[in-house]
């Protein structure tokens, strides 16, 4: 498998850049957040990559990083879940926003992205939310400062860790809130479950 290329930029397009590694072209489909990282035509570039196979089709995937990578992977791992409708989605979001919307089980964000439906959406929390709570979501610092106290209480009541992240992460960003206030919001995130 073609792990990671290193070479020159040859050509972008509106979905895809070549990368001229030794005098072989690679074509590589990728989402607008890495295309745009890559810099002028002539210039060094390292992408990760990777090499997706079927009985018709041999296409190469690039990214800029290797969380976008990761995440791309995990979403063609959804039932019915195609590579160019995850590059579609990682093009929309960002992988951090993206793996955060799933996370917290926002199925009216996600049915937002072009070609995403709200069933999509549904069977997309449901197959990834919790391998993507478990592996891909760590709140920044400054999330956890903020509301170390909402998180302490909701472990208190007995919500995992886990748990608890994802409530706090659907909690408006609200520097009003009271610490009682966000607490209901939380709770008012597991009713809604």
């Amino acid at each position: 498998m073609i792990a990671s290329l290193k070479g020159k930029l040859q050509a972008i397009g509106s979905d895809w850049a070549i990368v001229d590694v030794n005098g072989v072209g690679f074509k590589l489909y990728m989402p607008t957040s890495s295309l745009s990282t890559l810099g002028a035509k002539g210039e060094e570039v390292e992408l990760h990559t990777h090499l997706y196979l079927r009985e018709d089709n041999v296409t190469l995937y690039g990214f800029a990083a290797p969380e976008e990578l990761g995440l791309f992977q995990t979403l063609i791992s959804v039932s019915r879940l195609g590579p160019k409708l995850a590059l579609s989605m990682l093009s929309a979001m960002s992988a951090e926003k993206l793996a955060m919307t799933i996370a917290t089980g926002n199925a009216n964000l996600l049915a937002e992205i072009p070609g995403v439906g709200k069933k999509t959406a549904q069977r997309i929390i449901l197959e990834l939310k919790e391998k993507i709570g478990a592996g891909w979501v760590t709140p920044p610092p400054e999330f956890a400062e903020e509301n170390a106290d909402v998180l302490a209480a909701l472990t208190a009541l007995g919500y995992s860790v886990r748990e608890a992240t994802r409530a706090v992460a659907a909690i408006p960003p609200d520097p009003e809130l009271t610490l009682e206030e966000k607490i209901k919001l939380a709770l008012g995130f597991f009713a809604s479950k």
